[in-house]
């Protein structure tokens, strides 16, 4: 046994143990990208560093042994920004997308490539799941979107985007045309009641995730029909009302009290801000009234913070119209789920920030060449248009054009190593920024897996795993210096590379670079 010090903590370790998983020991976290249990350390991550307190230096923690009397220190800001740069330097020549630039662009950030991956299986019920978990009127938005998803696909330039406004309606429509409908899970009752006035689609959004999360919600209208805008603004041969209805019965269905043809007055709003935990205001375009609640107002609508909608730190919440006029039903619906996140902080006692969002690696267009390369994980065919645009889809249309998504997000995103630790230190992928970027490959000769090429942090986690394995044409580096590539030599395949090892490797790469295809 040694002994050492590890934040001025004085422990004892077995003699040649890691000092990375010696720290660990202690409850304290350290990050690594290339470490393997049971391998042959190779140092090249970085972001396992820590401070050797007698000489101020950065250590790699997870290829140095304890030694007695070390002096440890496993954070500090030295640490932290090192670890970051680390971090850094690796985004610089990573080129892979975290989610697809169609989730992003969309309001309400919905998974679409995980959607449009169950539609082209068939699974519609599955796909129903995931839509409904951020957009709570999927049959009316795949009706009226004005689809900025559909701007931001990669396969626009190619021949023409995926209709994912008409999958998200069929998977809408799945759900809502069954006579027993899905079930969403919800949180145990929180006791916590909350107003939301205003029964358009910001309002009934924040009152169907808000009712998931728990809370006792009530929406209050002044009309004698739900909807808002969505009554009074769109066709009835763009929105049939018993879909719109329908689709209002299944968020009242949640538990969310819906109170139609009653105003709201100065005195009244008072009321409800001292009865309740929290309210929310979502009235529509040209509502009277909110001007004389006593909330600071601008020109354009009530003054709340644009990232959590709060007003002050008072238990009142902004969204829609109210707040900024928008003409776009599925910006405001996103706001409402968005909204609806701020409020279950403030009603818990945490700190309000909003909706949580997770680091993303971006590396915008695709270059001409690369088309080919996405492709490969897609169908040809142009973008299929319905018969009659009012009926959409049928089921085998929807696999049909559900396939031409490219599955630009990542098949590992919520487990990159990459991902979850330039979130945690706040890493800027632009900081090391080159003018030239690396071109996009995949290789997809394996049936299990796939490589990219483009995503690899040279970790050489594979390199060694599959010399384990005794793969005849296993992973190894090529080239030297600043060109060194991982891949299968002598210009071999991937399945003739992967005979042995290719779901072990898959899943210890610590980015989506090696991944399982399902």
């Amino acid at each position: 046994m040694v002994k050492l010090k590890i934040d001025n903590r004085e422990i004892e370790a077995k003699d040649g143990s890691v000092l990375m998983k010696v720290i660990r020991d202690t409850g304290t976290e350290v990050p690594s990208m290339c470490y393997l249990e049971g391998a042959e350390h190779f140092t090249s991550c970085m972001v396992c560093v820590v401070k050797d307190r007698r000489s101020g230096k950065m250590i790699p923690s997870c290829s140095l042994n304890v030694e007695e009397g070390m002096d440890i220190i496993s954070m500090d800001e030295e640490v932290h920004e090192a670890r970051k740069t680390a971090l850094e330097l690796m985004l610089s020549e990573h080129v892979g997308d975290c989610e697809a630039p169609c989730q992003i662009t969309c309001p309400a950030h919905m998974d679409i490539p995980l959607m449009n991956r169950l539609l082209a299986q068939g699974k519609f019920a599955e796909a129903h799941r995931v839509v409904k978990k951020d957009i709570a009127l999927p049959s009316v938005l795949g009706r009226i979107c004005s689809a900025p998803c559909e701007g931001a696909c990669r396969r626009k330039p190619m021949d023409g985007a995926v209709s994912i406004c008409l999958l998200k309606r069929f998977a809408g429509d799945h759900d809502l045309n069954k006579e027993t409908h899905w079930n969403p899970d919800k949180a145990d009752d929180s006791g916590k009641k909350i107003t939301i006035i205003g029964a358009g689609p910001a309002g009934l959004a924040a009152a169907y995730h808000l009712a998931l999360m728990g809370h006792r919600c009530k929406v209050i209208d002044r009309n004698k029909l739900a909807g808002g805008s969505l009554c009074k603004e769109v066709p009835r041969k763009e929105l049939p009302a018993d879909v719109l209805a329908g689709e209002i019965q299944l968020i009242e269905q949640t538990g969310v009290l819906l109170k139609l043809d009653e105003t709201v007055d100065a005195d009244a709003f008072r009321e409800l801000t001292a009865s309740n935990d929290a309210v929310i205001v979502a009235v529509g375009k040209g509502e009277s009234g909110v001007s004389e609640w006593g909330l600071a107002m601008h020109a354009k609508g009530v003054e709340a913070n644009a990232k959590t909608y709060q007003v002050g730190d008072t238990n009142v919440f902004v969204v829609g119209s109210a707040l900024k006029p928008s003409k776009m039903a599925i910006r405001v619906l996103g706001q409402g789920k968005e909204v609806s996140f701020s409020v279950d902080q403030y009603l818990s006692g945490r700190v309000v920030t909003g909706e949580p969002f997770m680091f993303n690696s971006r590396f915008g267009k695709l270059q001409l060449a690369e088309h080919a390369e996405y492709l490969k994980e897609s169908t040809e065919g142009d973008r299929l248009e319905p018969e009659v645009l009012a009926h959409g889809f049928t089921r085998e249309q929807v696999m049909e054009e559900a396939k031409r998504c490219l599955h630009c997000d990542c098949r590992d995103m919520h487990h990159c190593k990459l991902r979850i630790y330039s979130d945690e230190y706040g890493a800027d992928q632009r900081r090391f920024k080159s003018d030239e970027r690396v071109m996009c490959t995949k290789l997809d000769q394996h049936e299990l897996v796939i490589y990219e090429p483009s995503k690899c942090i040279k970790c050489g986690i594979c390199v060694r795993i599959t010399e384990s394995y005794k793969e005849e044409f296993g992973f190894t580096f090529i080239g030297r210096g600043f060109d060194v590539v991982v891949g299968i030599p002598f210009n071999e395949t991937l399945d003739r590379g992967l005979k042995k090892a290719a779901t072990k490797a898959a899943l210890a790469c610590p980015t989506g670079a090696l991944s399982l295809k399902e």
